[in-house]
């Protein structure tokens, strides 16, 4: 993949994922999410896409001020990543830069999985199962009610928690050929995905994947 590619692609994505936040908004916070929406399909169609994204920061910025930090936790960080490093690559002096902007837009993607699952493993509720476990019989994410019963599951809720441990921390060896890297990102997607259904945590998922094509190029620029 060139970097001309992976960069209209995260921009694609981005945007998508920032129309999403914003139509969810529109009635409760118009006048601050309905500008981000606009500036989002401007990006989405590809015309003017630096103001656009140096738009989109700014308005970014100021939802982390209006909000008291980044009230969706790691989405609206990654959002905001992406648009610092889509703004660093518009502007930067030389292409040099600019593919150094969406390289650490890549590296900062590796990062998210490894040390996810690193701070999992140091602790002892995920690595017994338990949190898991309470994900399902406590949390006050939309679980189904039919899901919840998984909280009983001890071998099963102990099993999923080691998986998920055991592939975030191996997340970084993907980087070795782009077969393994492939393969992860599915699983990745996959997991988001299950997020998103049974716990509604929707914006991680398309948030997440509009990075995936700066992982790609980034893959194939240290190792092809």
């Amino acid at each position: 993949m060139s970097f001309e590619v992976a960069l209209r692609l995260v921009e694609i994505g981005v945007s998508l994922a920032l129309i999403q936040r914003a139509f969810e908004h529109i009635g409760r916070e118009t006048a601050l999410f309905l500008p981000q929406g606009l500036l989002a399909l401007v990006l989405l169609s590809g015309f003017a896409s630096g103001p656009a994204i140096w738009g989109l920061w700014l308005l970014n910025l100021w939802q982390l001020y209006r909000f008291q930090g980044a009230y969706n936790g790691g989405a609206d960080k990654l959002a905001m990543l992406c648009l610092t490093c889509l703004a660093v690559a518009h502007a930067a002096p030389t292409p040099f830069w600019s593919e150094m902007a969406l390289a650490y837009l890549a590296v900062q993607l590796v990062l998210s999985y490894f040390i996810s699952g690193w701070v999992k493993l140091g602790n002892p509720d995920w690595r017994s199962g338990a949190a898991l476990r309470d994900v399902f019989a406590f949390s006050a994410y939309p679980v189904a009610g039919n899901l919840r019963a998984i909280a009983d599951r001890q071998t099963l809720t102990f099993t999923a928690s080691w998986a998920v441990i055991a592939f975030e921390i191996a997340f970084p060896l993907a980087l070795l050929h782009p077969m393994f890297l492939t393969g992860a990102l599915i699983i990745a997607a996959g997991f988001h995905l299950s997020n998103a259904i049974f716990l509604g945590l929707n914006r991680f998922f398309w948030i997440w994947l509009s990075a995936y094509p700066a992982l790609i190029w980034f893959q194939g620029r240290i190792v092809g």
